[in-house]
Order: structure tokens, then C-alpha cells, then sequence
């Protein structure tokens, strides 16, 4: 893929909580319709870039961009409507409303369009005879599908996943795996994504990057992801 301005940018980001520094001078790029997989150890920052690239978190220092303009003050809701969407780790629907209410917050409009409705629905079906039934009924891999249609609905630029096959069971996470193929396949949108599982990360991602302590220990394209040598990183 050709260089040019990246879909997002994150440079020299230091993030604090209190005094203890959990991300140290940070890089990281995201190139437009890449997949770029973030993978480390527990602990390592992964959630935290995730917070910080979506204005959870204040840096201390560095910049965040987002096609060129510069985001690091933004609220998040502001980068929400600038085209960033996130799914946290612990997917976070409401389980009290239904799945057709989880997806009307997550457009952002009093009504969806039937578009943007179908296209979610297409990429998870299983959805579609759920939409009367509570988020909070669903299985844990059907809320980790609704918490991934829930951010795309808002047809996000870049979707940001924390960990979306953890703790699922191994025929949703192939589901998850499909659909993320697809998004890539249609070259709408960058993902951003946290991922433990390495033979998934490295099926799917044009560009990865290996944390460790808060810094970026490894990085490259598709072709330099060796399996042996990044496990190396994440093994305790």
C-alpha cells in the first residue's frame, strides 16, 4: 500500500495513571483499509493505547491524528462523530435494552437507517432474530456480535477492537474472524485490533506491533510476523 496520510497516527504518547507511566514515547500508524494487530502480554498498555487513542485517557505528551487532524484534546464523542469506534474489552452493551435498542445508540440517530441496519445484520445473522430480546439474555459471544455491530452501524472510519475473541466460544470467534476478513476485503474502514490469539492476528493484519512494558518491542508488515519470535514476547 502506498504511503501516504495515515487513517491514524499516534506519536511519542505518554500516558500516566497517577504518577506510574504505562505508555512510554509510543508510535503506532494505521494506514488506510489496514488491519494493524496490537498484541502483548497482560498488563502491558494494549487497553490503555486503546483509551487514549479514544479520549478516555489524557496523554501527558504526544500527539494523536486522525486523517491529518490532530485529536489528542478531543472528547470522545467528537471522535466518535470524526469516525473512530470502539469496542472495549468486556464488550459494555447495555443489558437492559434490547439488541435493536443497542444498535439505535450506537448509530447515534433517532432511527438507524435500514442501510446501515441490514449491512450489520449481514455480517452477523444470528443478530436479526434477537433484535426483541434484552442484550443482557444474549451469550457471551452473541454480545461480543452485538458490540461489534453496534460500532459499525455508525459506519466508523477506523474500528478499534480490545480483545473481541477473549473468552468466546471457538465457532463465534470463527464468525468474528469472518466478518473481520470481510470489513478488510472491502476496503472501507481500518481496524485497529488487540489481539492474544496468534495465528488469527497474523491470518488477518497488513501491519502488527509487539508491547512490552508500555513500548512498542516489535513491529513490521505481514511477511516479517514470525510466529516463534513474536510468541516470544507473550510468553510469561
Amino acid at each position: 500500500m502506498a504511503d501516504a496520510t495515515p487513517m491514524l497516527d499516534v506519536a511519542g504518547l505518554d500516558v500516566f495513571y497517577g504518577e506510574s507511566r504505562i505508555l512510554s514515547r509510543l508510535n503506532l500508524t494505521v494506514g488506510e483499509g489496514q488491519v494493524v494487530c496490537v498484541m502483548g502480554r497482560n498488563g502491558v498498555g494494549k487497553t490503555t493505547l486503546l483509551k487514549a487513542i479514544m479520549g478516555l485517557l489524557t496523554p501527558r505528551f504526544g500527539t494523536i491524528s486522525f486523517r491529518g487532524r490532530t485529536i489528542t484534546r478531543l472528547a470522545p464523542y467528537e471522535r466518535a462523530r470524526l469516525g473512530l469506534g470502539y469496542v472495549p474489552q468486556g464488550r459494555d452493551i447495555f443489558p437492559m435494552l434490547s439488541v435493536r435498542e443497542n444498535l439505535v445508540l450506537g448509530a447515534r440517530r433517532r432511527e438507524p437507517s435500514r442501510e446501515s441496519v441490514e449491512y450489520v445484520l449481514s455480517l452477523f445473522p444470528a443478530l436479526r432474530g434477537m433484535l426483541g430480546k434484552r442484550g443482557g439474555d444474549l451469550s457471551g459471544g452473541q454480545q461480543q456480535q452485538l458490540a461489534i455491530a453496534r460500532a459499525l452501524i455508525a459506519d466508523p472510519a477506523v474500528l478499534l477492537l480490545d480483545e473481541p475473541t477473549e473468552g468466546i466460544q471457538p465457532s463465534i470467534v470463527q464468525e468474528i474472524a469472518d466478518v473481520l476478513e470481510r470489513i478488510k476485503q472491502e476496503r472501507r474502514r481500518s481496524i485497529l485490533l488487540v489481539e492474544q490469539y496468534l495465528d488469527f492476528a497474523r491470518s488477518i493484519c497488513d501491519r502488527f506491533y509487539v508491547m512490552e512494558k508500555g513500548i512498542m518491542a516489535l513491529e513490521g508488515d505481514h511477511a516479517a510476523f514470525h510466529v516463534d519470535e513474536v510468541s516470544a514476547y507473550l510468553s510469561v
